[in-house]
């Protein structure tokens, strides 16, 4: 079987592992809780993630930090499951860009 796009580990060129403690910014923070409660409520699973991860596109998957690749996940889990829209999401991101401005 192939690798994809996203098993990078052990292959030439794929760079090395980086091992370095960094401190987590508060999105990062609030990423994990949300993915962590999304689980705790049954909402998403751990194959859902890796499916969705699998099926993204490889250079939109490379030019995506590890936590962004946990939210584009919940919100195509969420969006999978009808529980938001990507109208809602769109909405909701454009209100908090406009309270707090680009990241």
């Amino acid at each position: 079987m192939p690798r994809g796009h996203h098993d990078l580990g052990g292959t030439p060129g794929g760079g090395p592992i980086e091992r370095a403690e960094h401190q987590l910014e508060d999105w990062e923070i609030l990423a994990d809780a949300v993915n962590q409660a999304l689980g705790a409520k049954g909402i998403r699973r751990t194959d859902e993630l890796r499916r969705i991860r699998e099926e993204m596109d490889a250079d939109v998957y490379r030019s995506m930090s590890y936590y962004e690749r946990w939210i584009a996940s919940a919100e195509n889990i969420l969006i999978e499951k009808k529980i938001l829209t990507r109208e809602e999401i769109d909405r909701k991101v454009a209100e908090y860009e406009k309270r707090w401005g680009n990241p």
